[in-house]
């Protein structure tokens, strides 16, 4: 999880163009590696906090760095917007969350949800690798008998 953050992570300069270091959408979106669309979205499942300005334009402040990696990170393990939403205040800086009731919870939660899944797809491989046996000794046995066919013709 680390690594990837570094790779996708936030660009030199942290500091934003705007008054108080806070960031345009165009600028954290750079920063982050998140698309402008991806923001609004956070921003819309209350994942990331905007302010306006007088323009309207949204403002972001510096926090808004390390939020918007950490939603990243957190989405790449398969956790829920609803599920970040819950942990985000546990995410305190740096890799990894900070021991609190709600980080074990929601990570245990999608553990065994996970556990869950790969268990439905462990008995859906072993339907589809029996499909396969039949189907090939299907056709090893209709080779046969073409073969035998051939032979009496």
């Amino acid at each position: 999880m680390a690594g990837a953050a570094g790779e996708r992570g936030v660009r030199a300069g942290a500091q934003g163009s705007g008054a108080g270091g806070s960031l345009r959408i165009g600028e954290l979106a750079e920063r982050t590696g998140a698309s402008p669309r991806s923001l609004r979205y956070y921003e819309q499942q209350g994942l990331l906090r905007a302010d306006r300005d007088a323009n309207g334009y949204r403002r972001y402040g510096p926090d808004a760095l390390d939020t918007v990696v950490r939603i990243r990170e957190l989405l790449a393990t398969g956790l829920s917007t609803d599920a970040i939403r819950e942990l985000l205040p546990c995410a305190q800086g740096g890799p990894g969350l900070v021991f609190c009731d709600r980080s074990c919870s929601v990570v245990e939660r999608q553990m065994a949800q996970l556990d869950a899944e790969i268990a439905e797809l462990a008995r859906k491989r072993e339907a589809l690798a029996t499909y396969a046996h039949v189907m090939r000794q299907r056709r090893d046995q209709d080779r046969a008998l073409a073969m035998m066919a051939l032979r009496s013709a």
